[in-house]
């Protein structure tokens, strides 16, 4: 039961992202469009409606799987010493699991990530089981468990430099590339 809404929520936000995406490319396409063309009749106007959708879907087509990953949300955050996914990093991880099964080919590799308090050691177990917990994720959705690879760096790559709750927060975090 709790699997059908999880799957029943992740694909409502799954398309109400895309139907934003939609809607934002078309609404900046048919303002370019009545700028360059002011006066224009309601018949222009529509046919430059469709045009924009069409426009918008040769957009998605344009992007790299990169960009599209990117835009589904590759990286989710953890809070202090915890592999623990918020309902946040679930959403995300559920958008990341819908892009992974309208692209079959994709191969990915979960980075995990840590703040820099702790020793190296800790950071780098710390970040395995952040990885591990994203991939088990993944996996409950059906993901192929040879699409999905997981790597540690511990502290050693940070997203942002300093010692403060704001830089070390995102660091706390593991993030989905395509490999």
């Amino acid at each position: 039961m709790v699997q059908r809404l999880i799957a029943i929520f992740s694909a409502a936000f799954f398309l109400a992202a895309c139907e934003t995406a939609s809607t934002t490319s078309s609404d900046s396409a048919s303002d370019s469009a009545s700028s360059s063309a002011s006066g224009a009749s309601t018949a222009s106007a529509s046919s430059s409606g469709s045009s924009a959708s069409a426009s918008s879907s040769s957009a998605d087509d344009a992007m790299t799987p990169a960009e599209k990953l990117a835009r589904v949300g590759n990286t989710v955050y953890f809070d202090f010493d915890s592999a623990a996914l918020s309902y946040d990093a679930q959403v995300t991880l559920s958008r990341q699991s819908a892009f992974l099964q309208l692209n079959p080919e994709a191969v990915v590799v979960i980075e995990g990530h840590a703040d820099e308090r702790g020793t190296r050691e800790y950071n780098l177990a710390l970040g395995d089981r952040r990885a591990s917990a994203a991939r088990d994720f993944l996996l409950a959705k059906g993901i192929d468990a040879a699409r999905i690879r997981t790597v540690s760096y511990g502290k050693e790559r940070p997203l942002m430099s300093g010692s403060n709750e704001t830089s070390w927060a995102k660091n706390r975090r593991a993030a989905t590339v395509l490999n």
